[in-house]
């Protein structure tokens, strides 16, 4: 497997973002080893809360939430998926595949054996999350879900998914930094934009940017709708403290929320709140009221 490694220099001097990078190779079999980067913040001896970023952004996303979970004496692990951020970034769109991205995020679990777990998850950072979720439920101890989902195909994606799906394939210049800006109700200084950027020095950098789109289930037949409903039966079943902090201005994951409330027992006599004046990217319009709703949800279920 080929892989593009985005220099160092490209995260020099980045806005806020003040964090030192952490390293471990995941292994892919035949294909050989990806190196994986993440952030890992706070006490080193306290129980982790796990960020997982969407599409296209990565962990750079996080930067207002960090200091805030810290502060409250937590640990905090905050990963780039491999395609973006400071990750190896497969060079072919052949190497992207859903089932390959859980298993390198199953790889980083077992590796910095993690336990005892706070999940975030966000966009595809729940399609994974919620998988390893499923995949591991004695190794988590709570989860925070916003603006995200776990399809299985069997249901309408809707039409706003459909176009944004379609853009991705046709549009010659994928414009990160403008995808997580059209994504957002706040105005993006400059500077921001082109730290979205930065991991991508070039359109052959962006093939997994341009992969996930069309990998998330949408007919009942995609070969990871089976995996999914396997795991709905397990967060079915799931009574551990579950709760959404989706926004109020995202097209595309709007009622995703009340799924998750009807269907997760765990999500019952939660504090669910609709996140004000954010758009897709909650992350960037409200990082610090949402890292308060997760240190209230975690003091509130010891």
């Amino acid at each position: 497997m080929k892989t593009l490694r985005t220099p160092d220099s490209h995260f020099d001097n980045l806005p806020d973002f003040d964090f030192a990078p952490n390293y471990l190779m995941v292994d892919d079999g035949d294909r050989g080893e990806l190196r994986v980067h993440y952030l890992d913040e706070g006490n080193k001896d306290a129980d982790p809360i796990l960020l997982l970023h969407g599409e296209p952004s990565w962990c750079y996303l996080y930067r207002k939430m960090i200091p805030i979970l810290t502060a409250a004496g937590h640990r905090v692990i905050a990963p780039d998926l491999p395609g973006f951020g400071r990750s190896d970034k497969p060079a072919s769109r052949t190497d992207y595949t859903y089932q390959r991205h859980v298993g390198w995020m199953q790889s980083l679990l077992d590796q910095l054996e993690l336990q005892n777990i706070t999940l975030f998850c966000q966009d595809w950072g729940g399609l994974i999350g919620l998988r390893l979720v499923a995949d591991n439920p004695e190794r988590f101890a709570r989860v925070a879900a916003g603006n995200t989902m776990l399809p299985t195909g069997d249901h309408d994606p809707g039409e706003s998914f459909r176009q944004w799906q379609q853009f991705s394939q046709d549009t010659p210049e994928f414009h990160i930094g403008g995808i997580i800006k059209s994504g957002t109700t706040t105005e993006l200084p400059q500077s921001v934009i082109e730290a979205y950027n930065a991991p991508f020095p070039d359109e052959t950098y962006k093939e997994g940017a341009r992969q996930f789109p069309v990998l998330v289930p949408t007919t009942p037949d995609d070969p990871a709708a089976e995996d999914n409903r396997a795991a709905w039966t397990t967060l079915s079943q799931w009574t551990k403290p579950f709760i959404t902090l989706f926004s109020d201005s995202d097209p595309i994951t709007a009622g995703g929320d009340r799924v998750m409330q009807k269907l997760i027992p765990g999500t019952k006599d939660q504090n669910h709140t609709t996140i004000a004046n954010a758009g897709h990217f909650l992350q960037e319009d409200q990082g610090e009221s949402i890292a308060e709703l997760i240190v209230k949800f975690i003091a509130d279920n010891p």
